[in-house]
C-alpha cells in the first residue's frame, strides 16, 4: 500500500491505545520517550535530553537514532500486514544541530508503506523548533508465528 492509499485511523485515541497495549520498550522507558501523538499518517515523540547525553553535554547522536528507530519502527509495525512483524533492514542520520537542554521531539512519517518494506522519515527538533537531526529507517515486513504477533 501506498501512503496515499493508507487509511486514516478513525479516533486518534486509536494510535496511542496501539502503543499503551504495546509498550514502546526497555530502552526507549530508559532513555525517557513519550508518545504524543499516533496515527495512520504520523507518529510525536519526546525524549529529554538530560539523561541521554554525551560527555560535552551534547544530546548524544545514539540517542537521536534510537528516537527515530522507537518512532519508525512503532509505525511500521502499525501498518504491518496481517502474520507480520516490521524488523529493521537499515537507518541512517544525519546531525545538523545539537540539542544541549529540554525536550527533543520527534515527528515520523512514512515515506513508504508497502506490502514487504516500510520506509519512514523521522525529523528531530529541539524545544526551540530547531532540526537536530534527520533519521531515515526502512523496515522489512517478516512474517512470524501467530502467537508471536499478539504479544502474549
Amino acid at each position: 500500500m501506498s501512503v496515499a492509499s493508507a487509511a486514516p485511523t478513525p479516533n486518534p485515541e486509536e494510535g496511542l491505545e496501539y502503543i499503551r497495549r504495546r509498550g514502546l520498550g526497555a530502552l526507549a522507558d530508559r532513555m525517557g520517550i513519550e508518545m504524543t501523538e499516533f496515527t495512520a499518517e504520523r507518529a510525536v515523540a519526546t525524549m529529554p535530553v538530560a539523561g541521554n547525553t554525551q560527555p560535552v553535554m551534547l544530546l548524544h547522536g545514539g540517542a537521536y537514532v534510537v528516537l527515530g528507530e522507537t518512532l519508525g519502527s512503532m509505525h511500521a509495525n502499525f501498518h504491518a500486514p496481517p502474520g507480520c512483524v516490521a524488523v529493521g533492514l537499515d537507518i541512517n542520520a544525519t546531525h545538523t544541530g545539537s540539542a544541549t537542554e529540554g525536550m527533543v521531539t520527534g515527528l515520523c512519517t512514512p515515506i513508504k508503506l508497502g506490502g514487504s518494506v516500510a520506509v519512514h522519515e523521522i525529523v528531530v527538533t529541539d524545544a526551540r523548533g530547531r532540526r537536530c537531526s534527520t533519521i531515515r529507517i526502512t523496515n522489512f515486513y517478516k512474517r512470524i508465528a501467530p502467537d508471536a504477533t499478539s504479544g502474549q
